[in-house]
């Protein structure tokens, strides 16, 4: 009798195919976190173009490397998360980039029977706490990113970020003061 492998979790299945270099499953992957890593990534660049290329490549890169794909008890989406953190980081040290968030990507201001002078000042506060975030040093805006946007625990964002959850609570409140300082001082 030939007996199949069979899985507590179906998405471990996806992830093994994917390791031994099935493109479906691997698509399923991509599915899966294609998303939450764009936002991520959107929210570290503030450019929808940007974002766009850089999600592209961070699943290049993981599709390039996914037969070298070594399973721990992290989950798959946290090596996702340090290939964005990676491109990311590239895409600040490179010199060309600007810091200015276009008005073509503000299409969260478009809500339906809003008065037009609130979505401008809703628009503006946006535009002021993402200037501060992006002043925070690389790993305090991952914190942010990953605490707010994405709505992980400390134990989730410490998986990511290579740190016990302790570090991850020290960091927080480090750079919630931080960012209290620049937003009170209108350091901006």
């Amino acid at each position: 009798m030939n007996k199949q492998k069979t899985s507590s979790n179906p998405g471990d299945d996806t992830l093994d195919r994917a390791i031994r270099g099935d493109e479906d499953a691997f698509s399923v992957l991509y599915k899966e976190n294609v998303k939450k890593i764009y936002n991520y990534i959107f929210y570290r660049t503030g450019n929808v173009n940007d974002a766009e290329d850089l999600t592209a490549r961070v699943f290049q890169r993981a599709l390039k490397h996914i037969t070298r794909y070594k399973r721990t008890k992290v989950p798959f989406s946290a090596w996702l998360y340090r290939i964005a953190h990676n491109l990311v980081a590239n895409w600040h040290r490179d010199s060309k980039h600007k810091r200015e968030l276009p008005i073509e990507d503000h299409t969260y201001i478009q809500s339906k029977g809003a008065v037009p002078e609130k979505q401008i000042e809703k628009r503006q506060e946006v535009e002021y706490l993402l200037s501060a975030i992006r002043k925070l040093p690389q790993d305090r805006q991952q914190l942010i990113i990953l605490k707010y946007v994405e709505n992980m625990s400390n134990r989730e964002v410490g998986i990511i970020m290579k740190k016990s959850e302790g570090a991850i609570k020290s960091l927080y409140h480090r750079t919630l003061k931080e960012l209290r300082k620049y937003v009170d001082k209108d350091e901006i």
